[in-house]
């Protein structure tokens, strides 16, 4: 039952990155990170299925092999995140969970400018 969940959620989040390759507003990027997560865990078939495609291979392979990614591609998955990040941070009244999205958002940017590599496309 858990497995067919993942598969779902891996495909779910494909038709999403699918959908942001041709809308600029939905970043493409963290939604085929999600697809390889959740397909990695629901069913081998589906992940060896993922990596073999151009979709991979073009948006993600640099990443998972090198730990790369273009600059255009760094910058929409970091603002898409704290775009989704801002939610919580209004909806919520508690200063305690407020400084922990702030703290996140900081590991994040640390996390891209120092351990991933900025590649030209």
């Amino acid at each position: 039952m858990i497995k067919a969940l993942y598969v779902f959620l891996g495909s779910f989040f494909l038709a999403l990155g699918v959908i942001g390759i041709v809308l600029p507003v939905l970043p493409t990027t963290p939604f085929l990170l999600l697809t390889v997560y959740f397909y990695a865990r629901g069913s081998q078939r589906f992940h060896t299925w993922f990596i073999g495609t151009r979709l991979y291979k073009n948006h993600l392979e640099d990443f998972v092999m090198n730990r790369s990614m273009t600059r255009k591609d760094k910058w929409q998955l970091m603002l898409f995140v704290d775009f989704m990040l801002l939610f919580p941070f209004f909806l919520v009244g508690w200063p305690w969970l407020r400084v922990m999205i702030i703290v996140l958002v900081a590991l994040k940017y640390w996390y891209f400018f120092t351990k991933v590599k900025t590649v030209t496309p």
